[in-house]
């Protein structure tokens, strides 16, 4: 009868030693990601390349990648590349629908830390 307790006693508090555990799963999220080959070019479009500095950058994956998507997801845009290193970012675009103020007001809209400067246009078709 005590043995029969005992177990019962041991049982329970397994119980809720077990129940009590207040672990957070990990939320799995799904994100789509554009890349050149998702985006159709226009064709008949006049597409320019930019190139220009951004100051203001501290890290790789938090700034330089973050400010490169937001640039790649803009209607207009053929491909974006932000090297942090050379704090240098690359875009080509389609003249008709983006200018070089509308994208360093992209990079603006993204930190007021960061600054472009040196905007260099070359058009190309």
């Amino acid at each position: 009868m005590k043995s029969i307790k005992n177990i019962m006693m041991v049982g329970a508090m397994a119980l809720f030693v077990m129940s009590c555990k207040n672990e957070a799963k990990p939320e799995v999220k799904t994100v789509e990601v554009a890349n050149e080959t998702s985006k159709m070019a226009d064709p008949n479009a006049t597409y320019a390349k930019a190139e220009f500095t951004i100051d203001g950058m501290t890290c790789a994956i938090g700034c330089a990648k973050t400010i490169e998507k937001k640039i790649a997801k803009m209607d207009g845009v053929k491909s974006a590349t932000v090297d942090f290193d050379k704090k240098l970012a690359m875009v080509e675009y389609n003249v008709a629908k983006v200018t070089p103020v509308l994208l360093e007001e992209t990079v603006t809209k993204v930190s007021d830390a960061y600054e472009v400067s040196g905007m260099k246009t070359v058009t190309t078709n």
